[in-house]
């Protein structure tokens, strides 16, 4: 069985942690966008303390998705999976052996879990989103794309639960006060998928077992949970009630797949 609950999820920061339940528990944190202390905060209303995580997966080197990574890594002795791209971009520290290199498609193996990192378009070196699994159950984490490609879609067929990017309206980020390169940047192929382009991802992976459906990465100045929730909703034939959002601050509640 595997549960996960976001920890945060914005561009003010992203943290999402997996649990693979089993006699002894494994669990996975997808980015940590945070400060050290706000990161422990949000594991201990979660009922964890960052011991009790067993692996971090970066997806890439913006600041929102790798946060604190090397002071948890170091302070915590916790390994630590990122491209080498994402490596490079943030100047190639030392993790002191507990770095691996994760590659487009290379299956990792965790031990109660393996998960599947898979390339994305956006402006990063080399971005990285997830798929992961117990054997039993499969969640896929995708957010920071400007589009899914077929390799995409790919990976996101059969999720038992999927958390989704939907980052902005179009029509609230074009009458936005950004500047127009930042429009064209986060509204272009390689920047962050729209309710509209989310919705369309949704409908083409839906399937009957498809148990949770979470909109993440929403933009506080140019998205509104109501309008995320209703396109997703409305993508794939269900009550808008079924989707869930991602808090900025406190994320999601415990899911379980």
């Amino acid at each position: 069985m595997l549960r996960f609950k976001s920890l945060a999820s914005g561009s003010s920061g992203n943290a999402t942690v997996i649990e693979a339940s089993g006699l002894t528990p494994l669990r996975l944190l997808v980015d940590c966008g945070l400060g050290i202390r706000q990161l422990q905060a949000r594991l201990a209303e979660a009922g964890l303390k960052p011991e009790d995580i067993h692996a971090v997966f970066i997806t890439h080197e913006h600041g929102d998705h790798i946060g604190c990574a090397r002071a948890l890594s170091l302070r915590y002795r916790i390994p630590v999976w990122m491209s080498r791209g994402t490596h490079a971009a943030i100047g190639s520290p030392d993790f002191e052996g507990l770095l691996h290199f994760a590659r487009d498609g290379i299956t990792v193996n965790l031990g109660g879990m393996e998960l599947t990192p898979f390339a994305v378009p956006h402006d990063a070196r080399e971005p990285l989103q997830i798929s992961c699994t117990d054997g039993s159950a499969k969640l896929a984490v995708v957010t920071d794309l400007g589009h899914a490609t077929p390799q995409v879609l790919q990976h996101l067929s059969a999720c038992d639960a999927l958390v989704l990017e939907c980052n902005h309206d179009s029509d609230m980020l074009e009458q936005s006060a950004y500047p127009y390169f930042l429009k064209r940047r986060v509204g272009g192929d390689r920047g962050h998928l729209s309710n509209a382009a989310a919705a369309v991802i949704a409908a083409a992976v839906c399937h009957p077992k498809l148990k949770h459906l979470v909109g993440a990465h929403l933009s506080r100045q140019n998205n509104l949970p109501a309008l995320a929730r209703t396109s997703m909703a409305n993508a794939i034939g269900c009550p808008d009630g079924d989707i869930v959002i991602a808090d900025a601050v406190s994320g999601t509640p415990w899911l379980t797949v």
